[in-house]
Formats: structure tokens, C-alpha cells, sequence
């Protein structure tokens, strides 16, 4: 999975809830920075979701065999360290 915080910034528009994003703002939280942040984690829980979906038969069969010692969070990690 890449890296997001090396990736330049582009402005674009959000439409969010006024009263959360008063509080917010008196609280002195950097929305931008928590959107961003938020966002992220979301991009990659979608993608860790999708390589799951789409390598179930691997980690299936990876688990049937025998000397099998990967679950799948260890697969995944495996898998983005390639």
C-alpha cells in the first residue's frame, strides 16, 4: 500500500456538517489535516477489503496445505511488501 503522506495536496470542496465543523474550528482542529487523515484510512481499509475478496482462493488454498503459517493479515503484509 503506497505511502499517502508523500503525495502533494489538492484543494477541492467538502460539504460537511456546520455544527461539527463549528466545534471543530473552537477546538482548533485542523480539518484538512483530519479529513485528509480520516480519508486515508478509509482508502486503505477499501483496499485491504478488495485484495481480500479478490485473493480467497489463494489464502484458502494457502491454509489447507499443511505447513501452512500465514493467516491472511500475514499474506497481506507479504503481499505489500512485493
Amino acid at each position: 500500500m503506497r505511502d499517502f503522506g508523500k503525495a502533494p495536496k489538492t484543494p477541492t470542496n467538502l460539504s460537511l456538517n456546520a455544527e461539527v465543523l463549528e466545534l471543530a474550528r473552537s477546538m482548533d482542529v485542523n480539518i484538512s489535516q483530519t479529513v485528509d487523515k480520516f480519508r486515508a484510512q478509509a482508502v486503505r481499509r477499501l483496499h485491504w477489503e478488495k485484495w481480500n475478496e479478490r485473493n480467497q482462493e489463494a489464502i484458502a488454498a494457502q491454509a489447507d496445505r499443511p505447513d501452512a503459517k500465514l493467516n491472511s493479515n500475514e499474506a497481506r503484509k507479504r503481499a505489500d511488501r512485493l
